[in-house]
């Protein structure tokens, strides 16, 4: 009888502090997690157990508002609140049975990129309570200083520098997006889902999630579906399509749903830490020659726009986006 197949837990201790022999430890895990599963859980993270805290309470507050209060702060270029029903995963027959706020890289109205048209960027779109803010936005840039940190075990795994990517970070395109699931409804249909079987468009996602599970993850070599059974004090993190296709498809990208069968509410907090709109994302910066390049080189910001477009309801149709 064959094991069945768990996703990896890659010990995180020591990387955050410049230890260049976790650095490699942790290197080595990775590549292994993202050639193989494009999941794994990333251990001892160095993100403060009262930021999470924070940020979670402030969420629940907010989704336990009137629908009409939440919707004060609705979504505009891609920040604010998402209701249930205004997302739906490409290719899937049902809107995702959930509701979210989204936030990114708070910039002024008056900043260059803003000013040169760059989409998904901008001021964020915040509710009246700026409690709400201070915590979501501790926890954005305490995940996003992970992040940049996992990066460099994510470069030194594909042979490069561990600085490799900070050229193509200086404004990412960050997107926090805090999830709230209901309870799964008794008599929903099959084919309805918290979140649909998709993958996620950019780099890297950094997931925190809660106790009550309900993300499941395809096994690229069984086809089967596998519980990402929450553990504490982990994040799970995983391979977006823009990185798998930099890697020239070392790095795999994998389906991945949601449904909370818990009965109780779900909340989870999922940050997409993708590069600057302009970053190039070409194979051949990782020392893939010209002739076994599986992808064109493309910039982060045509192929999330493009994604972003085809996922959100609240979204009108847009021209395609040239890169």
């Amino acid at each position: 009888m064959s094991r069945e197949r768990a996703i990896p837990v890659i010990d995180f201790a020591g990387v955050r502090t410049g230890d260049k022999a976790a650095l490699s430890r942790v290197a080595e895990g990775v590549y292994s997690a993202c050639t193989d599963y494009g999941f794994f859980y990333l251990a001892n993270h160095g993100i403060a157990q009262d930021c999470i805290g924070g940020a979670l309470r402030a969420a629940a507050d907010f989704f336990a508002l009137p629908k009409e209060e939440k919707c004060r702060a609705n979504a505009v270029n891609h920040r604010g609140y998402v209701g249930i029903g205004d997302a739906k995963m490409q290719g899937a027959t049902r809107a995702d049975y959930k509701e979210s706020f989204v936030v990114g890289l708070e910039l002024p109205a008056d900043d260059p990129t803003v000013l040169a048209g760059e989409k998904l960027r901008g001021p964020n779109r915040w509710p009246a309570n700026p409690a709400f803010r201070e915590a979501i936005y501790k926890y954005f840039e305490a995940v996003g200083d992970c992040g940049r940190h996992l990066l460099r075990a994510a470069a030194l795994s594909l042979k490069q520098d561990p600085a490799f990517f900070e050229s193509k970070y200086k404004k990412p395109l960050q997107r926090l997006n805090i999830i709230h699931y209901p309870p799964h409804p008794v008599d929903a249909a099959e084919d309805q889902f918290g979140g649909a079987a998709h993958t996620d468009y950019g780099c890297i996602t950094l997931l925190w999630q809660d106790q009550n599970g309900g993300l499941e993850v395809k096994d690229r070599t069984t086809g089967d579906w596998i519980a990402a059974t929450p553990i504490p004090g982990t994040l799970v993190i995983n391979v977006g399509d823009l990185l798998e296709r930099w890697s020239n498809k070392r790095f795999m990208s994998m389906p991945h749903r949601v449904v909370n069968r818990s009965g109780r509410e779900r909340y989870s907090m999922a940050t997409f830490f993708d590069p600057d709109f302009n970053a190039l994302a070409d194979p051949r910066e990782f020392g893939i020659a010209a002739g076994e390049a599986l992808f064109e080189p493309i910039t982060a910001g045509a192929h999330i726009l493009g994604r972003v477009q085809g996922s959100f309801a609240y979204r009108p149709p847009q021209p395609a986006v040239q890169n």
